[in-house]
């Protein structure tokens, strides 16, 4: 006898969040169940395109559908009923802002290799260069052509091995030309930027923030529609100081922390791969306890790329020894930003059966 879809959504029950704790039927995960020509198709709240959790709770529904005896169609919806979609970034799955509190700790480049690392892993990705007087992004990632201008004014970004990228540096005639702006041509530029720009349909927009908590800082976190940010320091106290500074300003905005990165954690010998604390150990260790934030990795200083990613982005650098750590950051990231958005529907999820459950409609 044939399985029906409410014993399969029985089934779906033992499939526990691996992040969160909780099955995802339960937790609203499961938008809706048809089964048709020995076939399942499942819709799933996921919005968080290839990060690794939903990847293992994806992998564990086919697992089950095919105990069941079926094939497993499965698809990824999550829409205004579970409060995801924004009106100022309508075709954004998730915004992402990399900050740090000061300047000069490698915050662009974690923000390259994040875009790099998941438009590598087969994501659709836009890198946003805030950082208005320090426009360094196009060192990370140079783009194969300039910016493109659409029958309405829109920007277009050009790209850099598929990562979509906007920056002020494009708009200088030469890399050493100083961005001598005040803050209301900051301001302009950064809505020009946010809501002149033809981004398209993207999984990700990697936001490259100001270094501190100033007024441009402070105009974006308002302007965006946030999924969530990830702080980046180095060991140094007076990095950590600011770094908390950083982190509180998050949180009085209701911005969710992804997490911390500690930059430059080491320096790797290139001839005998020791490990050496040229700034200290695990200064990041006491931000983590102080303020219950994960800590997403630490990235070590290597030649393959220099302490400024001045060399390019280290996730495309598949012979370089440190391309590991880094690529652990990128899934670490992915999956933290997975589980925001799983906590948003699980608190949107309505106190109707299962069988009563919304159906899919198509993005």
């Amino acid at each position: 006898m044939s399985i029906t879809e409410h014993e399969l959504k029985i089934k779906l029950e033992g499939i526990e969040d691996p992040d969160i704790g909780e099955d995802i039927v339960s937790l609203g995960l499961v938008n809706d169940v048809t089964i048709e020509d020995e076939t399942a198709r499942i819709s799933l709240a996921f919005n968080t395109p290839y990060a690794p959790s939903e990847l293992e709770i994806g992998n564990r529904v086919r697992e089950v559908v095919s105990e069941a005896g079926l094939e497993a169609d499965l698809r990824a919806h999550v829409g205004q009923e579970h409060g995801i979609e924004n009106e100022i970034l309508p075709r954004v799955r998730n915004v992402i802002a990399v900050a740090s509190g000061k300047g000069g700790v490698g915050k662009t480049t974690v923000a390259a290799n994040l875009a790099a690392g998941l438009e590598k892993r087969g994501a659709m990705v836009g890198l946003l260069d805030a950082d208005i007087h320090g426009p360094n992004v196009p060192k990370i990632l140079p783009v194969e052509n300039e910016p493109g201008v659409t029958p309405s004014e829109d920007i277009v970004p050009p790209r850099s091995d598929g990562v979509r990228v906007i920056s002020m540096g494009f708009m200088m005639e030469e890399d050493d030309d100083p961005a001598i702006l005040r803050g209301p041509m900051v301001n302009k530029f950064m809505i020009k930027f946010l809501e002149g720009v033809e981004w398209g349909r993207l999984d990700y927009l990697i936001v490259d923030l100001p270094p501190g908590t100033g007024d441009a800082t402070l105009n974006l976190l308002q302007s965006m529609p946030v999924t969530g940010s990830v702080v980046v320091t180095t060991p140094q106290e007076m990095a950590l100081e600011d770094t908390r500074k950083g982190i509180q300003m998050f949180n009085k905005h209701d911005t969710p922390v992804l997490g911390v990165v500690e930059n430059m954690s080491s320096f790797v010998c290139p001839s005998c791969g020791d490990q050496h604390g040229l700034f200290g150990t695990e200064g990041a260790d006491s931000i983590v306890d102080k303020y219950d934030v994960p800590l997403l990795g630490r990235v070590p200083i290597h030649p393959d790329f220099g302490a400024d990613g001045s060399e390019g982005a280290l996730v495309k650098n598949d012979e370089s020894e440190v391309q590991e750590p880094v690529e652990e950051l990128v899934g670490e990231i992915a999956d933290r930003v997975g589980e925001i958005n799983r906590r948003t529907v699980s608190e949107h999820v309505s106190d109707e059966p299962d069988d009563r459950l919304p159906t899919e409609t198509e993005d």
